[in-house]
């Protein structure tokens, strides 16, 4: 299948026009248009999405229907995604890596990341107070043996955060910064240890105070953390989005955090053991005003961030490359040899197909 773009966005290169020539499930070709009759020509075409963080969609949760979960976010341009766990008990945790465990050996999936139980009490946001624990140096390890964990997010002020991090660098995975109160000092010693990313920038963790600058502040002023970004109006002000991808445009990744209403209507959900309301496409605990994961897509993450004015070609990287590069993920590129993975964009930056693995998304 051979494709002419006005506009071919890779991860290092940009051709107007380009070409993306597939065989089966591989690409063969890539690069500026030279001569043929293509088989489609399209405005914009970029890889396919790849969102690191989320908990379901569809109606469905990660942690007990996967395949609902996975296709509402497929369809909508997501071809590489990992499965994120709320704060559970133990049992309850290894069972669900276990169970997600043959996604990712069949490729439906990229990875596991545990969100909790070694959160924050005072930063917990939509994860149950009673469940979180101390990330001592076993029970992590018991869950990371469990099955293909690529990210664990911790609140390193808790005893043993700083060795969890280190621990789990060693290991190949990700230690994110999040749901954390704690202070500058201790967030640059945990990056120090070998934390790599920021879970949900500014949401669920200490806020600046010009004498105590906090997580936020070393997590920004780090030069390798990656940043995660929800881009869906409601976590952070859209000045701020704009502001962060200035002055960051390498290091922000653009995440849903979505839970089990992304793609779907409003009405009554669970997020892990906690009973969610989804009014107006804002998902919160229940009786509170705790927000509890978003209902975003990542196309959509993709072009609200244009909407608000951030680069379209750094919105593009921040929801392919990006993430992929933040989790050591073979995607979120197209290069000859690499799998066939694309979304066509229209002038709005907005996904409207989906090619994966070589194949249309229906």
């Amino acid at each position: 299948m051979l494709i002419r773009a006005d506009r071919l966005v890779t991860a290092d290169d940009v051709y107007e026009p380009g070409l993306l020539r597939t065989s089966g499930d591989r690409i063969v070709e890539v690069g500026p248009w030279t001569s043929g009759t293509p088989d489609l020509e399209v405005a914009n075409l970029a890889p396919g999405l790849v969102d690191v963080h989320g908990h379901g969609g569809g109606t469905a949760s990660f942690s007990t229907n996967p395949e609902p979960a996975i296709m509402a976010h497929r369809r909508t341009g997501t071809t590489t995604q990992i499965a994120s766990l709320v704060t559970e008990t133990y049992d309850d945790l290894e069972a669900q890596v276990r169970m997600l465990a043959p996604y990712v050996a069949a490729g439906e999936l990229a990875g596991i990341h545990l969100e909790g139980p070694w959160l924050s009490e005072k930063f917990h946001g939509a994860h149950p107070v009673p469940l979180l624990r101390d990330p001592d140096w076993p029970s992590v390890a018991r869950l990371l043996d469990a099955g293909p964990v690529k990210m664990v997010t911790v609140a390193v002020e808790r005893e043993g955060g700083i060795e969890a991090c280190r621990r789990m660098s060693e290991r190949g995975v990700v230690a994110a910064i999040g749901h954390t109160n704690a202070d500058y000092e201790t967030t640059v010693e945990a990056l120090a240890a070998g934390a790599s990313g920021a879970t949900h920038l500014f949401n669920a963790m200490k806020p600046i105070h010009h004498r105590a600058p906090g997580p936020i502040v070393a997590l920004m002023e780090h030069p390798t953390a990656w940043l995660e970004l929800i881009v869906d109006g409601t976590h952070s002000h859209p000045s701020l989005v704009t502001w962060v991808a200035e002055t960051y445009p390498e290091r922000i990744v653009l995440i849903t955090d979505a839970m089990a209403a992304a793609g779907a209507a409003d009405g009554d959900y669970i997020l892990g053991t906690l009973a969610v309301e989804v009014r107006g496409g804002v998902a919160k605990i229940a009786g509170t005003d705790t927000i509890a994961g978003s209902t975003l897509t990542l196309s959509k993450a993709l072009s609200n961030a244009v909407a608000y004015g951030v680069d379209p070609l750094v919105a593009v990287r921040a929801a392919t490359i990006q993430p992929a590069r933040y989790l050591g993920l073979d995607a979120g590129d197209l290069v000859v040899g690499g799998r066939a993975d694309a979304v066509v964009l229209d002038e709005a930056w907005c996904v409207t197909r989906v090619l994966r693995r070589g194949e249309w998304v229906s």
